[in-house]
C-alpha cells in the first residue's frame, strides 16, 4: 500500500512538472513598417512618403558625388604641388561634408517620423492588431514584439518573425 501512494505521488509529481514545462513563453516578431508598406503600397500617403524618400535619397547622392569631386580636385592640385587649392578643396570638401552629416540626420529623422505616422492611422493598425492577436492565439505565441521599436531584440530567429503571414492574411481579407 505504501508503495502504491509512493508511485502515485510520483507519478503526479511527474505529471505537474510535464504540465509546467509545456507552458512555456513563445515569442514572436513582426516588422509594422515592412507590414504598412506592402498592405497599402498604392495609397497616396505611401506613395507621398516614396517620392520623398527617393528625393531626398537622389540630394544626398548629389552631394556625396559633389564631395567626391572636391577629394579628386584636391588631389590632383596636391599632384601639382598647389597646396593653396588643396587646402582649398580639402576645407569645403570638410564643410559640405558636414553639411550633408546633418543634412542626413535630419531628413532620416523627418522620413521616420512620416514612416510612424503613417503606419498608426486608426483603421489600418486596428486590423494588424486583431491580425497580430488571430495569428498568435491559433499559433501558440504569447507574446509578440514589434521589430523595428524594440530595441532590446538583439538576434531573433527567423521561425518567429510573423511578418509575411500577417501580410497574407491583411491581403486575403482586404480581397473579401
Amino acid at each position: 500500500m505504501g508503495k502504491k501512494i509512493l508511485l502515485l505521488v510520483l507519478l503526479a509529481g511527474l505529471y505537474s512538472f510535464s504540465l509546467g514545462a509545456q507552458q512555456l513563453t513563445r515569442f514572436a516578431v513582426v516588422d509594422l513598417p515592412r507590414v504598412y508598406t506592402a498592405f497599402f503600397r498604392d495609397s497616396r500617403a505611401v506613395r507621398e512618403f516614396e517620392e520623398r524618400s527617393a528625393r531626398v535619397q537622389a540630394e544626398i547622392d548629389k552631394m556625396t558625388k559633389e564631395i567626391q569631386d572636391l577629394k579628386n580636385s584636391q588631389l590632383s592640385a596636391e599632384t601639382r604641388g598647389d597646396q593653396t587649392a588643396a587646402l582649398r578643396y580639402e576645407n569645403e570638401a570638410y564643410r559640405r561634408s558636414e553639411y550633408l552629416r546633418e543634412y542626413y540626420r535630419l531628413k532620416t529623422s523627418e522620413l521616420e517620423d512620416q514612416k510612424k505616422k503613417l503606419s498608426q492611422q486608426g483603421s489600418f493598425l486596428d486590423q494588424v492588431y486583431d491580425e497580430i492577436r488571430f495569428i498568435a492565439e491559433s499559433e501558440g505565441y504569447t507574446m509578440v514584439l514589434n521589430l523595428k521599436e524594440n530595441n532590446g531584440i538583439l538576434w531573433h530567429s527567423p521561425t518567429v518573425d510573423i511578418t509575411d503571414k500577417l501580410i497574407t492574411n491583411l491581403v486575403s481579407k482586404a480581397n473579401r
